[in-house]
Formats: C-alpha cells, sequence, structure tokens
C-alpha cells in the first residue's frame, strides 16, 4: 500500500448547454461547473465546503465520498457555476424584467430613499435566474468522483515523494550510528582509565603514601559505575530499532502518519540523551547531525495521511 501525504490539489469542470428554459424565455446560455478539492495537514479529517446555493443540496453526498476516501487532512471543497453566451452576458427575460420593475416600485413606494436597480443588479438576477433552471444532479458526482481521484493520485506521488526523502535520512541516521557505535567502548575505557588516574593522584596528594587495596577497588567500583552512565550503546540500539520500525511502516504504507510522528518523537529522545552523555567531540558532533536529520523527518512527517 502506498504512503500517502495530505498535501495535495485537484480539480475538472463540466460544461452543458442543455436546460429547462421557462416558457416565456430563450434558453439559457451555457454553465460551466467547476469543482476543486485542495488539503493540507491535519491532525484530523477537517471539511470545509463552499458551494453555491444551487450546489447545497449535494454537500452531504459530496461529505460521504470525501470521508469515503480520505482519513486526515484539512479539505476544502469548492465550487462554481458559470454562465455565458456569445457576448458574455446574460440577457435578461422579459417576464424577469417585469418582475423586477413590479418589485422595484413597491419598495420605493414605501421606501422613497431606496437606490434604483442598476444595470449590474439587472444582468446578476439573469445570471442568478439562468443557472437555476438547470439541474446538476447528474453531473455533480460523476465529476466530484474524477476530482477525489485525482487528488488521491497527487497525494499518492507526494507520498512517495516523502517516503524517499524519509528513506535517504534514515540512511544517513544509520551511518551516523555506525560511526557512534565503536566509539562507545573506547570511550567508556577512557574515561573509566582517567577516572582512577585521577583517583590516585587525589589520594597520593591526600597522605602522601601509595593508594590502598581497597581504596583502588572503590576507585574501580566508582569508576566502572560512571563508564555505565556515560555509555550510550542502550541509546544506539533503541535508535536502530526505531529506524527499523519507521522503514517497516513506510514499506506497509496506508495510515502510518501518527505512528511516524511518534517514533520521530523517540529518535530525538535518544539523540538527545547521546548527547548529554557525550564526554567526545566527535560523539556530540554525531548526536547533533543526528537531531538535525531527525527535525527535518518531522517536518515530513507532519504531512503523511
Amino acid at each position: 500500500m502506498p504512503v500517502y501525504s495530505m498535501t495535495g490539489y485537484a480539480s475538472a469542470q463540466h460544461s452543458t448547454a442543455n436546460a429547462l428554459p421557462d416558457s416565456d424565455s430563450r434558453s439559457p446560455p451555457a454553465a460551466q461547473l467547476g469543482l476543486e478539492i485542495r488539503s493540507v495537514n491535519s491532525r484530523f479529517l477537517d471539511l470545509t465546503f463552499r458551494l453555491p446555493e444551487d450546489l447545497r443540496q449535494f454537500e452531504p453526498t459530496l461529505r460521504d465520498l470525501i470521508i469515503g476516501k480520505l482519513k486526515r487532512g484539512k479539505v476544502e471543497v469548492r465550487a462554481s457555476i458559470e454562465t455565458a453566451n456569445a457576448t458574455g452576458v446574460t440577457e435578461p427575460s422579459p417576464k424577469l424584467l417585469h418582475r423586477l420593475n413590479g418589485a422595484q416600485d413597491s419598495i420605493r413606494a414605501w421606501l422613497p430613499s431606496a437606490n434604483p436597480l442598476s444595470v449590474a443588479d439587472v444582468l446578476r438576477f439573469a445570471a442568478a435566474e439562468q443557472s437555476g433552471t438547470r439541474d446538476w444532479s447528474e453531473a455533480v458526482m460523476p465529476l466530484a468522483e474524477k476530482v477525489v481521484k485525482e487528488l488521491l493520485g497527487a497525494r499518492q506521488r507526494e507520498g512517495a515523494r516523502l517516503a524517499t526523502m524519509l528513506s535517504d535520512r534514515l540512511a544517513q541516521l544509520r551511518a551516523l550510528a555506525a560511526q557512534a557505535t565503536p566509539l562507545v567502548p573506547q570511550l567508556v575505557e577512557q574515561q573509566r582509565q582517567r577516572f582512577l588516574d585521577r583517583w590516585k593522584e587525589a589520594m597520593a596528594l591526600a597522605d602522601g603514601a601509595s593508594l590502598p587495596e581497597a581504596a583502588q577497588d572503590r576507585a574501580l567500583t566508582e569508576a566502572t559505575a560512571f563508564a555505565i552512565r556515560i555509555d550510550v550503546a542502550e541509546e544506539i540500539t533503541r535508535l536502530s530499532s526505531h529506524l527499523d520500525e519507521i522503514e517497516r511502516l513506510l514499506k506497509k504504507g496506508g495510515e502510518v502518519g501518527k505512528r511516524l510522528d511518534f517514533l520521530i518523537q523517540e529518535l530525538h529522545r535518544e539523540a538527545n540523551t547521546m548527547g548529554s552523555k557525550s564526554t567526545a567531540l566527535e560523539l556530540t558532533h554525531i548526536s547533533v547531525d543526528m537531531k538535525v536529520l531527525i527535525e527535518q523527518m518531522r517536518e515530513q512527517v507532519q504531512n503523511i495521511e
């Protein structure tokens, strides 16, 4: 199953000249139904519809269609209806002009200060009248299914790009972990020996005598305890385990975004612990490089469904 991004965009149009004209008016001009869907990342599925009044009745059906296909993302659905004729202007019918004139006379009889209708107002009413005569029931859902399919394709392509980027970062993290692994026993032994040497110096300064056997055993115990505290082998092991799980999820695909987000947090925790335990500059640099890569991964994982 592919990995899907929550970011995508798709649009399509449907044109028709068929209509049900009024009995005393000419056939309405050709009309074009436009539908577009855009989505960005979100913790949940958040749907927003911006539909003209003629298409409000289709909102529940459109909602069911999208819920059945998408699981997460902030999704905005926009639709528009545009009418046009040879001149680009919808000519009002005599019936409409008569109604508007009667309505204007009635309104101004009660409100003498009301502004008269403008040509733009009349043309807007004419366009609304013409679009209202159309039945879009057979066009809306096929068009919506086409746009949703294209949106899924766009999200899949973006998801593939994100998966490739994440796989590249995984390889870099594995390389850094491989660099850190041989450093661990060396650093532990170095710190152990350094601690023991300092203990000997302190004891020699204290009484000027050779270090008693009991004190030497205590020094070795303290050095061992300190070495355990700075040992990052366990963090490297857990980090490698998280990398394996992320790689498995990317191959599995589907709804893996939330799981990946959790694993990224765990990766950051292990890399941060490595840095805090580090007593060598080289290991500190490795920890910093790891955190940079993990942060890059976190930004991209936020977009995965």
